[in-house]
């Protein structure tokens, strides 16, 4: 069961509240780069999807010691370092000297003239490296934005502890842990174009490097709207998706967001990961207590864990976490409808999906939330979704069916009711979406569609 008061709504109740000041300084400084267009994302005319990920694409934007290297998987390395600075990891009081080089993309004018973006990311950092995601945005109004830190991550933990940044404003947007919101968007200002910087890091002396081979950001301006009505079925189909119970986990490793019973997010990764065919090895799993069940689940809570949220529902943290696995890709967007979700279950690709709800608004879960993920596997002849839950009472229970009605509208809504009558946010069509770095000729087309590729 997913935990009552989830630390997801306080980010979203706040999204229209104005927030303390506070920004934070990169190291190292990139020019102006050139503007870079997009057709609008074909999923909706509320969402746009833009993506670096090619060859081409890395050797476009404004580089101060990094490189593009090519191959199967292009990506983005630290060559000759542009300087060194001292970096205070928050959490743990560390003091630690690094060698850092950036990379600041081309200027993406968004189809979308946007209240939110959320950025998300595919690296490798081996130990003794880590990365660090900003945005820097330009308002309708013509000004701009500071540099916003998106991300301060690393796979692993022993040389810092992967985190979000909080108080980051200009008075006029915040962001709120993993998303970057226009504070009143009742007042018609918009995010017409954004930039992301990179800046890559790694131990004095050494050539190690990380490797990005996907940088991007999902822009949006979905309106408010507390019901948005289902569309018509038009697919029959069940994915063989492994089950897992987040509260098999309840009580383990409490350090990870309070142990299991906050561990959907990771559960629902983790479920799909394994869906693709990718696990941790028993060498990855080593940490855990022997006995445990489902550990690569506590593996993956550990491994998607926001020190500064302080829980495992970190958006692009789990995105980044499924990109750690051999050649798979991963984002954070927005789906128009059910029927975006059903052409990618259609193609073969699950989707894991964000919603709060009461306990009467779904029919058949038995609980009420907050904030909680789960996963889409497929559709019933009737149209209504088949969905692994994670807040089942075992793995055997994780498959669920719900009312197309209810899940379509808990899950594309922007506003909804809490128990006690205040207005509350919803996600407004939110999902991770995982797949292949060689998808079938069907997923490419899908994804391509929805702007992901």
């Amino acid at each position: 069961m997913t935990r009552p008061t989830s630390r997801r709504t306080v980010l979203t109740a706040a999204l229209a509240a104005a927030a303390g000041a506070g920004t934070v300084a990169a190291a190292g400084q990139a020019g102006a780069a050139p503007l870079r267009t997009s057709s609008p994302s074909a999923a909706s005319s509320l969402v746009d999807n833009s993506f670096w990920s090619s060859y081409s694409d890395w050797r476009c934007g404004s580089a101060s010691g990094t490189r593009a290297v090519a191959g199967l998987r292009p990506g983005l390395v630290l060559a000759t370092p542009a300087g060194s600075t001292d970096y205070t990891d928050p959490h743990t009081g560390t003091t630690r000297t690094w060698e850092y080089a950036t990379w600041t993309s081309p200027v993406h004018r968004s189809s979308v003239p946007a209240t939110e973006v959320i950025a998300s990311w595919n690296a490798h950092t081996p130990e003794g490296t880590w990365i660090q995601i900003e945005l820097r945005g330009t308002y309708s109004d013509g000004a701009d934005t500071p540099w916003y830190v998106m991300g301060r991550w690393a796979s692993g933990d022993t040389d810092i502890r992967r985190t979000s940044v909080d108080d980051q404003t200009d008075g006029r947007s915040t962001v709120w842990t993993d998303t970057f919101s226009v504070d009143d968007a009742a007042s018609g200002l918009r995010l017409k174009s954004y930039r992301l910087r990179l800046t890559l890091y790694r131990s004095p002396g050494t050539r190690l490097t990380p490797v990005v081979h996907r940088l991007g950001a999902m822009a949006s301006d979905v309106p408010d709207r507390f019901t948005v009505p289902a569309t018509t079925p038009g697919v029959v189909r069940e994915l063989a998706v492994p089950r897992y119970s987040q509260n098999v986990h309840v009580g383990q490793y409490p350090e990870y967001d309070n142990g299991g019973e906050a561990w959907c997010s990771p559960t629902s990764s983790q479920m799909i990961i394994e869906y693709w065919g990718r696990k941790p090895t028993a060498e990855d799993l080593a940490w855990v207590k022997p006995g445990l069940a489902d550990p690569q689940v506590c593996h993956a809570a550990r491994h998607t864990f926001d020190w500064q949220y302080d829980g495992c529902g970190n958006w692009p943290f789990n995105a980044a976490y499924a990109a750690t696995y051999k050649d798979m890709h991963a984002a954070v967007t927005r789906l128009g409808s059910l029927a975006d979700l059903e052409a990618l279950v259609d193609a073969g690709i699950p989707v894991i999906t964000s919603q709060s709800f009461l306990k009467e608004e779904l029919t058949g879960a038995g609980y009420g939330t907050s904030g909680h993920l789960m996963t889409v596997i497929g559709f019933t002849a009737d149209g209504d979704i088949i969905a692994n839950d994670p807040a089942s009472p075992s793995d055997e229970a994780v498959r669920r069916v719900y009312k197309r009605t209810e899940w379509s509208n808990i899950w594309l809504r922007t506003k909804r009711y809490d128990a006690t009558g205040k207005v509350r946010s919803g996600t407004g069509g939110v999902c991770y979406i995982y797949w292949p770095a060689a998808p079938t000729y069907r997923q490419r087309r899908v994804l391509r569609s929805l702007g992901l590729i």
